[in-house]
């Protein structure tokens, strides 16, 4: 690694808002030459918005962007790859029916005589490639490599300019170990070559076997700015999720351990670059915890217990049933409800009414033979409605004009409607308000610890989130995932915050 005395890119005073939302304050970011630079924070910290700022997809309303040390304010991502800033995202942005030579040279082809000089675009893209140790046929569509080749084409379309930064935007997020290591390895030697490099990610034990230093950004603005050498892991997630290193942990009560049989069981559960091998059992009447950062691979899991992603590996079991489910209608059938993480896409259907979001799955699972006139489907909606204490004027009321936590109370009726045996939550509680997160996580406990004379044992819940009070406020038991493995497990009463975060900044136990 050789660094540069200066900053080849600098951010100073950097904000950026929306409507109702400021979503940078006063940001600021260094990139030297040589050097790969770790850019974390959890969902929602700014990252993103950052990236596109410096891309010229956004422009700031305050601050300065110097490249070399002149000012520059990119307005369109063509400008800034002309000025050398060179971007590849988490999902690869190529053409796959094209081929390899052709994605990286598209746009820029080669001439002679005025037509595209096809001998040179894929001598061009063989030289490219022979920079990363890539040797491949560049003549064969792309759509033929795997997802890890594609992701370096993409690199090497980024480099085939003379670039001077190079951002990657979770690059790994969908690689298998020996894919990550072949790319840490390309970016290291371009690191030597003196490139700048802004690594994005939510992996820690990726971020220490690269970086050289990390930005770490909270809530919208930067939070500091370290030396990888003089960070530890501990005090990373603590800066990214706020909490104080010398914070008092307070002991939650304990309950008496659910000992009855599991209703949900997985065995080596596995997906390729979302989810190493997962073991997890839920009992009757319990509430379950995963607690991570954000990429830990909570949201895989949940997923591939929904039959939503397809597992590699591993089965699934619930009362009476066994497989690897095909898709999310035979886990419904087999008495799994999942509520995502993503409201606006996979929950609400906001232009429909309330009731007829809540009676959505129920109809689903039953198809055609699931026959109810309008008044059942009004007192259905309106017990839903009373029960979970939905602010509504009416159950023809269309869901988008609710709240986001009554939308949520909504979502969680549709599910409660089907009458599951085990109720997956991911993030349920996200972009709601105070008092609505209450309403919610009260909920959740009263369906999770029904008392006997209203139907007993109830229902068991895997619930998720990124705020480590609320999966301790929730859970009989909490499985704390990191860097897409678990990393532990802990009864009610021998969990605080404090001692999470520890588990989740561990360094990682050599094989």
């Amino acid at each position: 690694m050789t660094v540069s005395a200066a900053p080849v890119l600098a951010l100073s005073g950097i904000h950026k808002g929306f409507p109702g939302v400021k979503a940078l304050s006063d940001v600021s970011l260094r990139l030297f030459p040589g050097e790969v630079h770790a850019l974390m924070g959890q969902n929602g910290a700014g990252k993103s918005t950052l990236i596109k700022v410096l891309t010229g997809l956004y422009q700031p309303d305050a601050g300065t962007i110097t490249l070399d040390g002149h000012p520059i304010a990119p307005r369109r991502t063509e400008e800034a790859q002309a000025l050398g800033i060179q971007t590849v995202y988490q999902e690869v942005n190529l053409c796959t029916n094209l081929s390899v030579a052709e994605n990286i040279c598209a746009g820029r082809f080669p001439r002679k005589w005025g037509r595209i000089d096809w001998s040179a675009v894929n001598a061009e893209a063989r030289r490219v490639l022979a920079q990363m140790d890539l040797d491949i046929d560049v003549t064969a569509p792309l759509s033929r490599f795997s997802l890890s080749v594609q992701q370096m084409v993409a690199i090497a379309r980024a480099l085939r300019v003379q670039a001077k930064v190079l951002i990657l935007d979770e690059p790994t997020s969908s690689l298998d170990d020996a894919a990550v290591q072949r790319l840490f390895t390309v970016l290291r030697r371009l690191r030597d070559q003196g490139l700048a490099i802004l690594f994005v990610t939510h992996f820690l034990d990726q971020t220490y076997a690269l970086a050289d230093r990390i930005t770490v950004m909270r809530n919208g603005e930067t939070e500091g700015e370290y030396l990888a050498s003089d960070l530890s892991r501990l005090a990373l997630v603590n800066k990214m999720v706020g909490a104080p290193p010398d914070q008092q942990p307070t002991r939650l009560d304990s309950r008496a351990p659910n000992t009855g049989a599991p209703v949900l069981k997985a065995q080596g559960l596995t997906r390729r670059g979302a989810l190493h091998p997962l073991d997890l059992e839920l009992k009757r009447g319990e509430v379950l915890g995963l607690a991570g950062l954000l990429g830990s691979g909570r949201t895989e899991a949940a997923r591939l217990l929904f039959g939503a992603d397809a597992a590699d590996a591993g089965h699934v079991a619930t009362e009476g049933r066994t497989g690897r489910w095909r898709s999310p209608r035979e886990a419904i059938a087999a008495g799994i409800a999942f509520c995502s993480e993503d409201r606006k896409h996979e929950g609400a259907i906001l232009d429909l009414s309330v009731r007829d979001n809540i009676l959505l799955a129920l109809q689903a699972r039953h198809g055609l033979r699931l026959v109810m006139c309008h008044e059942q489907q009004q007192a259905l909606a309106d017990d839903y409605i009373q029960r979970l204490g939905i602010k509504t004027a009416s159950a023809d009321t269309p869901i988008g004009q609710l709240s986001g936590g009554n939308q949520q109370k909504a979502l969680l009726a549709r599910w409660l409607a089907t009458e599951p045996v085990v109720l997956i939550l991911d993030e349920p509680t996200r972009g709601i308000d105070v008092r609505a997160k209450e309403d919610l996580m009260d909920a959740v406990r009263a369906l999770a610890h029904r008392p006997a004379e209203e139907g007993g044992n109830g229902m068991s819940i895997l619930f998720i989130s990124s705020e480590l009070p609320e999966v301790l406020h929730c859970s009989d038991r909490v499985l704390v995932l990191r860097d897409r493995r678990a990393a532990g497990e802990y009864r009610r009463g021998e969990l605080d915050e404090r001692s999470v975060l520890e588990v989740i900044a561990a360094e990682p136990v050599a094989a």
